[in-house]
């Protein structure tokens, strides 16, 4: 659903690998995607990918939707990539299971440094990637471009990421899911949950709850409520809201505001109800945001606040 999708835009997060069998992909703490790197990167902590720091050897991984592939495949064209001064030496078609991909093999000057640059463009019906392969022309000799072609054309997606492997990048606990699902987890604190049959939801569809730790301020204790119905009023995919109560309260033993609101899902002006939570901490807050059809809101609201009771930090 593209307006989950804005909520949930990847971030750069702190990441692992799973363990593998030799030649088996390796997919980064979180991730779908994966491939088998080129013996002697392992992963990384800092990014969602695999590292040689000795020798400045980097293999970066991005997830997008799948709608993003048209235009990454004409980003990466020889032609665009010359045009911001980027040395594209080749771009190839390489086989992708259940999709279609490309590798550009490109140099470019980096602090007196000349890097041999490789990206794996790929899309499926699920999501588009790319993974992108940074080597100094110094390191060329332990990560020879058939390594580097063969580790990139070893890309392969996992039907799902493991419940336990999304929760642990979470900077918090879920100590009760309530009846709810996780669907996506981020290191940035962003989680999507549902119940129901569907991981791509329309806000008619089912219910869900979005958690977040926006990366903003939180507002002075005398904005709260304004700076809260203006949150609400941004929501996307919804219209003609109709704010029911809007109010101060503790949550969590934390200063906290409730907004709870009506209005009807776009395009089919279906009922909904929504509320909205924000607990305020030291520097950042918690927002929580909860939708489901109006018909059914009781017993889901209940349920929704002992999701949102049970949010503890790690």
């Amino acid at each position: 659903m593209s307006c989950l999708s804005k909520w949930l835009i990847l971030a750069c997060a702190l990441a692992a690998a799973t363990p593998a069998l030799a030649a088996d992909p390796v997919f980064p703490l979180g991730l779908r995607v994966g491939v088998v790197p080129p013996p002697g990167l392992v992963a990384s902590t800092t990014f969602q990918g695999f590292e040689d720091r000795d020798r400045n050897v980097a293999m970066v991984f991005s997830e997008m939707p799948a709608e993003a592939y048209p235009a990454m495949e004409q980003g990466f064209s020889v032609e665009a990539l010359k045009a911001k001064g980027i040395d594209a030496d080749s771009r190839e078609d390489v086989p992708i299971k259940d999709g279609h991909g490309f590798i550009v093999l490109a140099r470019q000057q980096a602090g007196g440094t000349t890097l041999r640059k490789w990206a794996l463009i790929a899309g499926t019906s699920a999501l588009t990637a790319i993974v992108t392969l940074q080597v100094p022309e110094a390191a060329a000799s332990a990560y020879p471009d058939a390594a580097c072609r063969a580790a990139l054309a070893s890309f392969a997606v996992r039907a799902k990421v493991p419940t336990e492997e999304q929760l642990a990048l979470l900077p918090y606990q879920l100590r009760d899911f309530a009846g709810f699902r996780i669907v996506r987890a981020l290191a940035d604190g962003s989680a999507l949950l549902t119940e129901g049959p569907n991981d791509t939801i329309k806000a008619a569809d089912q219910p869900y709850v979005l958690i977040a730790i926006p990366p903003v301020a939180p507002p002075q204790p005398e904005d709260r409520e304004g700076f809260a119905r203006r949150l609400l009023a941004a929501t996307p995919g919804v219209k003609d809201i109709r704010i029911v109560r809007s109010e101060a309260q503790r949550i969590g033993g934390q200063p906290g505001h409730e907004v709870i609101a009506e209005a009807k899902d776009d395009p089919s002006a279906t009922a909904v109800t929504m509320v909205q939570w924000m607990r305020f901490g030291p520097g950042r807050f918690l927002h929580i945001f909860g939708l489901a059809r109006t018909d059914a809101w009781q017993s889901v609201f209940t349920r929704m606040r002992t999701l949102r009771d049970g949010i503890e930090p790690k």
